[in-house]
């Protein structure tokens, strides 16, 4: 099977093409970014098609992040998604970018519980906790930072995500140390191309995952008068 995957949910605009039957990826690309997804996607994703060497037609699925994340990457990502799986009739598939972050740690088989989590801005992270097996524990949510801390002192844990280091940072004093801190800016491409391979075949196209309401409201004083 031969997967595109692409990621706009964070802070990074990327695509890879992974090999199912050979078991990895044959071109991948990532520019680090926190705007100009809309701008660089399409462009990405052509250049890492022509490395792999394939025609859309030849893919198999095309995956994407579906959230959390940033409203307009996601827009960006899932839309390009589901337009490239319209032109090559070829279906599209969502991945949650919290269990991108956490998938390689569970496939290490290391036992500890992966807290994945992303920063959602004031005082908030996004939040999933996940056992061996990629076994959910606490799903996908939206916590406040002691909330979330509160949850990942529970147990050994590894802290992984864009919010990683903040969870860290507000460790409370003689509660033991995690076992491991990763912050990284946006999940590994190849991982969301792994998780999307794995992902049940269903009709219904991806639709972001948002887990709160958009923070933009109408302004009511920059209204103009009705004539």
């Amino acid at each position: 099977m031969l997967i595109l995957a692409i990621d706009t949910a964070l802070a990074a605009c990327a695509a890879a093409v992974f090999d199912t039957d050979g078991g990895k990826v044959l071109a991948s690309e990532t520019l680090g970014m926190a705007r100009g997804h809309a701008e660089a996607l399409m462009p990405l994703v052509a250049r890492v098609m022509g490395r792999a060497g394939l025609a859309f037609h030849q893919l198999d699925r095309i995956a994407v992040t579906a959230g959390p994340g940033s409203f307009t990457g996601l827009r960006v990502g899932i839309s390009a998604a589901r337009g490239i799986a319209l032109v090559s009739g070829k279906p599209a598939v969502g991945v949650s970018t919290l269990a991108a972050y956490a998938a390689p740690h569970i496939a290490n088989e290391a036992g500890d519980a992966v807290v994945a989590s992303i920063d959602a801005r004031h005082g908030h992270v996004y939040l999933q906790v996940l056992a061996g097996a990629g076994r959910t524990l606490v799903g996908p949510r939206l916590a406040s930072l002691e909330d979330a801390v509160r949850v990942a002192t529970a147990a050994p844990a590894r802290l992984v995500g864009s919010a990683a280091g903040l969870l860290a940072a507000a460790w409370p004093t003689g509660a033991a140390s995690p076992v491991l801190v990763e912050a990284e800016e946006a999940p590994a491409i190849a991982w969301v191309a792994r998780l999307g391979a794995a992902a049940s075949h269903t009709d219904v196209a991806p639709t972001p995952l948002y887990l709160r309401s958009h923070d933009a409201r109408p302004q009511d004083t920059a209204r103009l008068p009705r004539r």
